[in-house]
């Protein structure tokens, strides 16, 4: 079995309660040391990587984000599968889009449904999906991010109609980033296909997201925000050791 037919089985058969945990390495340091904790796979977020390179988040050149990846892929074992926020794709023909991620060793990708702030037409998104799919075939995992909550779109009736043009588009798994854990029953009775939710610090424990609905959970940029504050902590103490 390939390693992205390995991480596409970690999504299905599995119990409510039981998700998927992907941590989000920003870098090589950090993926390391989700390996060493022994997480089965691991998810890059677009936003941690972008802080980690010194910029704002949705601003990070495309070519230093493939490589802030290639390098994450290296910095692990070849037997964890790595898969990367690719935001919207960096408006990348199919083709190319998909040429530069196999190049980076990566086995799946999220592609968001917004740009600038505006969510696309979603029948057109299902369409550039339905190319990435073509050229890919079964050598990526599509994670389709669906951006309707965190435009203010409330309504979870407009996110399931996205999440199923997208999973008949050929996507993995779908999305709803944002979606407060009170619809996720909802959006998981609607949806055909894994489920990816985001955590939240106060937001349910992980196991109660997978009861509410969750196949898949990630973290954002919350695991380099939580590690930064550990590291200001530690800062802080050492302006009192001179």
């Amino acid at each position: 079995m390939s390693l992205v037919d390995e991480f596409r089985a970690l999504h299905h058969g599995r119990a409510p309660g039981d998700p998927l945990v992907l941590p989000g390495p920003w870098d090589a340091a950090s993926a390391r040391v989700f390996e060493e904790a022994g997480f089965a796979a691991l998810a890059t977020p677009s936003a941690g990587v972008a802080a980690s390179l010194g910029y704002a988040d949705g601003e990070v050149p495309p070519d230093e984000m493939f490589a802030a990846v290639a390098r994450i892929v290296r910095s692990v074992s070849a037997s964890v599968p790595v898969s990367a926020d690719i935001e919207d794709g960096y408006g990348l023909p199919p083709k190319e889009l998909v040429e530069r991620l196999l190049e980076t060793g990566a086995v799946g990708c999220n592609l968001e449904d917004s740009s600038g702030g505006v969510l696309k037409d979603p029948r057109e998104q299902a369409e550039w999906l339905a190319e990435v799919r073509s050229v890919a075939g079964d050598r990526l995992f599509i994670n389709a991010r669906v951006d309707t909550f965190v435009r203010g779109v409330a309504d979870p009736g407009q996110a399931i109609d996205r999440a199923r043009l997208y999973v008949a588009a050929g996507a993995d798994c779908v999305y709803p980033i944002l979606a407060p854990p009170e619809v996720l029953p909802q959006l998981r009775a609607g949806i055909d296909g894994p489920v990816n939710v985001v955590a939240k610090p106060e937001g349910p424990s992980l196991r109660e997201l997978g009861e509410l609905g969750a196949t898949r959970i990630t973290f954002g940029p919350g695991l380099l925000v939580r590690a930064t504050e550990a590291l200001r902590e530690i800062a802080e103490s050492l302006k009192g050791t001179g």
